[in-house]
Formats: structure tokens, C-alpha cells, sequence
């Protein structure tokens, strides 16, 4: 499994509506068919730049599903962002492998 991450700050001028954008743009990633499943986090550090910071993170089951993003959709899904919202938004990408998942053995609760 893979994990294509993207960390996007944005202006606080502009958040209502980036959200808003959002919600939509995420089903349309996931609509390419190359992930599996999407999780939207906010990011709890103050930037001294300001703003509000957000991580997507895109769940890819192989390396070919991930490349083929890249190959076929990410240009333009990235753009429709950067027309939209310019200036106002400064986003990276990381990308993460997955090698190994843990999880309890003993119920707490």
C-alpha cells in the first residue's frame, strides 16, 4: 500500500470557500479509479506563515496505481486548484509505503 499525501496551507481569507472545494474535489481523485479510499486531516500547528493547514492522504493499493495518477489525472486535477485558488494556497505532496500496519491485541475499552 502507498500513501500519496498532500499538506496544503491556505489563506484564511479564502477557507470557507477552499472548503467548500474541497469536499468536492477529493470524490473526483478518488473518481480516477487509482485509490482506494481518501482521509482529510487538519494539521494542529500554528504556521508562522498563518493560515490553516490540511493533509490529504490518498490510499493507493500499488505503485502502479499511484504512477498512473501521476501519468493520467494529476496534472489537471492539481491545476483545477491552482486556477482557482492561486496564490492563496501553497500545497506539497509526499509520498508514503506502507510497511507494516499495527494494531491493539488487547480491547481497552
Amino acid at each position: 500500500m502507498y500513501i500519496y499525501n498532500v499538506t496544503i496551507n491556505i489563506d484564511e481569507s479564502i477557507h470557507t470557500e477552499w472548503l467548500a472545494w474541497i469536499e468536492s474535489h477529493i470524490p473526483e481523485v478518488l473518481a480516477t479509479g487509482h485509490f482506494l479510499s481518501a482521509k482529510m486531516t487538519q494539521v494542529l500547528v500554528e504556521e508562522e506563515m498563518g493560515g490553516i493547514t490540511y493533509s490529504i492522504q490518498y490510499t493507493a493499493k500499488t505503485r502502479e496505481d499511484l504512477d498512473n495518477y501521476y501519468k493520467h489525472s494529476a496534472n489537471k486535477l492539481r491545476n483545477d486548484g491552482l486556477k482557482k485558488f492561486a496564490d492563496k494556497m501553497l500545497a506539497f505532496r509526499t509520498e508514503l509505503k506502507v510497511v507494516n500496519e499495527f494494531f491493539p491485541t488487547v480491547n481497552s475499552n
